[in-house]
């Protein structure tokens, strides 16, 4: 499957203790490459996190960043420890006894003693838990999203091919009557220059001329490049790497049959292929 490694995701969900919101950012890198992002309470989850993308993606830049806002004090529930509140009354009784003139209690500084007011612990592991789910249904976000856009890809990319397996099936047509053109006219060249020549020798040096300038291994060659852009477009795997290899041989076929050109119309199409070819490797990429 043709992937896209540009893609962008958000994903919001409420946790155990909270609300997680991961952000993810990926776009084209010849490895895979994870920059993370995560609150300070939320480092030691680093670690599995980067094990999560690494097995959904295989290259990439990938932007990750998490916030997490913690529920308010006003959604928890609160709870007085009432033992706790009783005992320091009643120590706040003994010293007023001591000091006839002291200031009646407030109930807020029993309310602000440590752990009278009790709010309830959240479970670290369960936030946690929580926190990796989203990231998960984020990561598939992204991965659809890349996928789609591979789709997109793919299509320019079939459609190039298609284009150049069009230019190859004209030439290979037109090569005869090119290089039967090439044979008179070089026949004639040779005449004119030394009329007394023995036919034979002049047949000769026109057979290795038009031997040289043959490009049917080219095509063929092209051919067998291009029908493995397309069985490799197929695949169920990481394939930027291989087009990228296939786009060099294609370059090379089509500079190879510009080389060897000696007709107009050898010299367009070998024009037209490397347009084309250039095109398909600007938009792999992008291909993961």
């Amino acid at each position: 499957m043709a992937r896209s490694m540009t893609a962008f995701a958000r994903l919001e969900a409420s946790t155990v203790g909270g609300r997680a919101i991961w952000e993810l950012r990926s776009v084209n890198h010849r490895f895979l490459e994870v920059s993370l992002r995560l609150p300070e309470e939320f480092r030691s989850l680093d670690h599995e996190v980067r094990n999560r993308l690494a097995a959904r993606c295989n290259r990439g830049k990938l932007d990750c960043t998490l916030r997490f806002e913690a529920a308010t004090a006003e959604a928890a529930t609160l709870k007085v420890n009432v033992e706790l509140a009783q005992q320091l009354i009643q120590a706040a009784g003994v010293v007023s006894g001591l000091l006839p003139s002291a200031a009646p209690l407030n109930p807020l500084e029993i309310l602000r003693w440590p752990q009278v007011l009790e709010t309830p612990r959240v479970n670290f592991e369960q936030v946690s838990a929580g926190v990796l789910t989203a990231l998960d249904q984020g990561l598939a976000q992204l991965l659809d999203n890349r996928d789609r856009e591979g789709e997109k890809l793919k299509a320019l990319v079939l459609e190039r091919c298609t284009a150049m397996s069009a230019i190859t099936r004209t030439m290979r047509t037109r090569v005869p009557e090119i290089l039967a053109a090439l044979r008179a006219r070089q026949t004639a060249r040779i005449t004119d220059l030394a009329g007394s020549l023995d036919p034979v020798r002049i047949e000769q040096e026109c057979a290795l001329l038009v031997q040289r300038l043959d490009v049917a291994e080219e095509l063929d060659r092209l051919e067998t490049h291009l029908a493995e852009v397309v069985r490799v477009m197929g695949q169920d795997q990481p394939i930027g790497r291989r087009l990228d290899f296939l786009m060099q041989e294609l370059n090379r076929e089509a500079n190879t049959l510009g080389s060897k050109s000696a007709h107009i119309d050898t010299s367009s199409a070998s024009v037209e292929l490397k347009v084309l070819i250039e095109q398909i490797r600007e938009q792999i990429q992008n291909l993961e």
